[in-house]
């Protein structure tokens, strides 16, 4: 199968608007659970999830955390400008870094009301953090095909960007939500175990796991390992093309570290499952980084983003993913680096052959997105199977929805 051909009307279904969890339920590990294996769905709650994940098998979690990156300001004329932070610029090397920066930082956005910002114009919006009020600013620097480049300068200086954020800004929520974002959502809209800030949307399949429910699986002997994908709002977008060739899918930061690419060599003959399509699509750049290592042992890190048609551009033998695995643990020991820090863009669709993980956790995905697609290369077909039977058996759609256990066809 062609991927850029694919259309994607062949992956749509109805879904209605009731059946999306517009709250999350009052106990994360209460959530509904479809486990589909060989064809077959059974059904449960995530409290139980331990007892159909084998025993030795490694959980792959992606510790990212959301941050507070919507900002409204209020012109002097009454009007509200909401500027949405996306990601850092480039001329910082990492989000971690950018978000530790004082006095200013640059920023890429998106702006709710742009029109309403006349050239020139500086935003000001002020903020108290305890007994000190802070003077929070924005200037539109450049506008791009996509984003906007704005500096965002706040006084006192002594605050992290980081700092001012948790304290001017506000939880972004998916839009298919149509809700404010309420008290509630600052701690139900992060997993338990999220570290790492720079996400504008959570991991969603994580949010159904508790500290107990991560006591029960050690307790069976699955191991859980943590990386990070720090999510983009590109991950809500549809796809608007008739087919994959004309949509351009978003990049997102990864962190790697070494320790655990030298766990997943030693795993591959076990079962490798992660939590969520962000730490899927980690997972399986990791291979294509290898790739592209074998191809050019002195390949500079910046070289070492993975596109969105690499997978299906790169393939010109058979490597294994023990092999590809290798070749990226000896370049990052050559260079000295523990903790890899790069780009992914990778597109997973039906056709892909899947190079390290054996099944996926994750929610249920909107009608014509990427995530749908990457379910329907997972378990071909079925997909429809199984979310028909999501449809009418009462399960609960996206983000604060229900979930699923999928194994590999």
């Amino acid at each position: 199968m062609d991927a850029k051909n694919i259309s994607i009307l062949d992956f749509t279904y109805n879904l209605p608007e009731e059946k999306i969890a517009k709250h999350p339920l009052p106990e994360r590990e209460i959530s509904k659970l479809l486990i589909y294996k060989k064809g077959k769905i059974v059904e449960n709650i995530y409290m139980n999830i331990a007892s159909y994940i084998p025993e030795d098998a490694l959980l792959i979690f992606n510790n990212t955390r959301v941050i507070e990156a919507r900002l409204i300001f209020q012109k002097t004329t009454g009007g509200l400008i909401e500027i949405f932070c996306l990601e850092p610029g480039e001329q910082y090397p990492d989000i971690s870094t950018a978000l530790q920066q004082k006095k200013k930082v640059i920023w890429k956005c998106l702006i709710g009301g742009a029109s309403k910002w006349k050239h020139g114009q500086v935003l000001e919006k002020k903020i108290k953090v305890n007994s000190t009020e802070i003077t929070l600013t924005a200037s539109l620097i450049q506008k791009h095909d996509d984003y906007f480049s704005i500096e965002l300068s706040w006084k006192p200086e002594k605050l992290c960007f980081a700092e001012v954020l948790h304290h001017a800004g506000i939880i972004p929520l998916p839009p298919y939500l149509k809700r404010e974002t309420q008290s509630s959502d600052t701690e139900r809209y992060q997993t338990v175990y999220a570290k790492n800030e720079g996400s504008v949307a959570a991991p969603t399949a994580g949010l159904h796991f508790t500290d107990s429910l991560l006591k029960k699986l050690t307790e069976r002997h699955i191991r859980k390992q943590e990386i990070t994908l720090h999510v983009g709002a590109g991950t809500f977008m549809p796809v608007k093309a008739e087919t994959l060739a004309g949509h351009n899918m978003h990049a997102e930061l990864i962190e790697v570290r070494k320790t655990i690419i030298q766990l997943l060599i030693e795993n591959l003959n076990n079962h490798i499952i992660p939590v969520g399509t962000t730490s899927l699509r980690t997972l399986e750049s990791l291979y294509w980084m290898g790739i592209k290592i074998i191809d050019e042992p002195d390949i500079p890190l910046e070289k070492l983003i993975i596109h969105q048609w690499d997978a299906y551009e790169l393939v010109r033998q058979e490597v294994t993913a023990k092999k590809s695995l290798q070749s990226l643990l000896g370049w990052m020991q050559k260079n000295n680096i523990e903790t890899l820090i790069t780009k992914t863009q990778l597109l997973i669709v039906p056709g892909y052959q899947f190079k390290i993980i054996t099944a996926l956790i994750t929610n249920f995905h909107q009608p014509q997105s990427t995530l749908l697609l990457l379910v329907a290369a997972l378990i071909g077909d079925d997909w429809r199977k199984i979310y028909n039977y999501a449809l009418t058996n009462n399960f609960r759609f996206l983000s604060y929805g229900d979930g699923c256990l999928l194994f590999r066809n």
